[in-house]
């Protein structure tokens, strides 16, 4: 496209002619011409490539975790016959949460107490053979020395002696072998009855009477791994991620607020227990651990929160920054 400049001889007019349009005016000329001025950023608009402030209160966001939670299972395969438990029903250490169809075990346990007392009763026969000998070798070594008895009826009354000895320790280590049979067979029955690990409340029910639980996955679905979830609400702490900017501004003891997204009007004193030594390379933060300071039942597992450290050095009045960065 041409461009004419173009000066009248008999005035002081100047114009602009474009290909193909209408001469334009004197004051227009000159804003056209001009490049236009580069835009200044407002006071209030922060720049784009500024470093966030690090003044001001941190503010970070997390969820609750509990630091015991464990999914019960069973230590053998067997067939579930009863479910003892429910979600939300709190549960003790030791307390029965399901049983397994133990009849195999049952028999197992019966025979290997029927061979405790089996040994038993051997052990018995042998001892009391035993004392019979014993009072027969002492009658014999008296007649020997009044010359009565001869040399072969006393060696034969010792060696019936030291048989029935020897007879009498294998039987007693008969005895210990089927009463750690026994105490296997009843161990093996007990693992027939879930217990809870620990105090906590039952999250999540897994399994029904009539299915088949394992302790190792079947791949086909069909059996359970698992009983149920237990979580011990005494444990339950609040985990943040903050960028590693910002992780200089906080200490183990430092006094923190946190407040459930679920109830937004509650703040719950709390207080850092420690930062996790180590940091995540994809999103360059570090996690923070936090600890509640007021139990209470409206806290539950995996519930979102926001937290603010204090800082002594920051007045109430100055900003809040999330820890990433941005205004809180």
């Amino acid at each position: 496209m041409g461009l004419l400049l173009g000066t009248g001889l008999g005035g002081a007019g100047v114009w602009t002619v474009l290909t193909g349009g209408w001469p334009l005016r004197p004051d227009e000329t000159v804003a056209a011409a001009s490049p236009p001025a580069p835009s200044t950023p407002s006071a209030d608009a922060p720049a784009a490539t500024a470093e966030p402030p690090r003044t001001g209160r941190l503010v970070a966001s997390g969820f609750v975790v509990a630091r015991r939670k464990a999914t019960v299972a069973a230590e053998i395969t067997g067939k579930v016959v009863e479910v003892l438990i429910d979600e939300g029903m709190s549960v003790t250490a030791g307390q029965v949460l399901a049983r397994l169809d133990s009849v195999l075990a049952d028999s197992d346990l019966a025979l290997a107490r029927s061979r405790v007392a089996a040994a038993e009763g051997a052990r018995d026969a042998i001892t009391a053979d035993l004392r019979e000998a014993e009072r027969v070798l002492v009658r014999i070594e008296g007649l020997s020395r009044r010359n009565n008895a001869s040399t072969a009826e006393l060696t034969k009354a010792e060696a019936h002696v030291w048989v029935l000895q020897a007879q009498l320790a294998k039987a007693t280590a008969e005895i210990e072998t089927a009463r750690l049979d026994a105490a296997r067979a009843s161990e093996m029955v007990d693992k027939h009855r879930i217990r809870a690990p620990f105090d906590g409340v039952v999250v999540e029910r897994a399994a029904q009477p009539g299915e088949m639980i394992s302790p190792l996955s079947a791949g086909g679905g069909f059996t359970r791994t698992g009983i149920c979830t237990i979580v011990d609400m005494g444990s339950l702490e609040i985990e943040v991620d903050v960028n590693e900017a910002f992780i200089g501004r906080v200490r183990a003891g430092q006094t923190v607020d946190a407040v459930l997204d679920a109830y937004p009007g509650w703040t719950i004193p709390a207080s850092v227990i420690a930062i996790v030594p180590t940091a995540n390379r994809d999103k360059a933060t570090v996690k923070v651990r936090i600890a509640l300071k007021q139990a209470d039942e409206r806290v539950l597992p995996d519930m979102a929160v926001k937290v603010t450290f204090h800082d002594d050095g920051a007045s109430a009045s100055e900003p809040a920054f999330s820890a990433t960065g941005d205004p809180a």
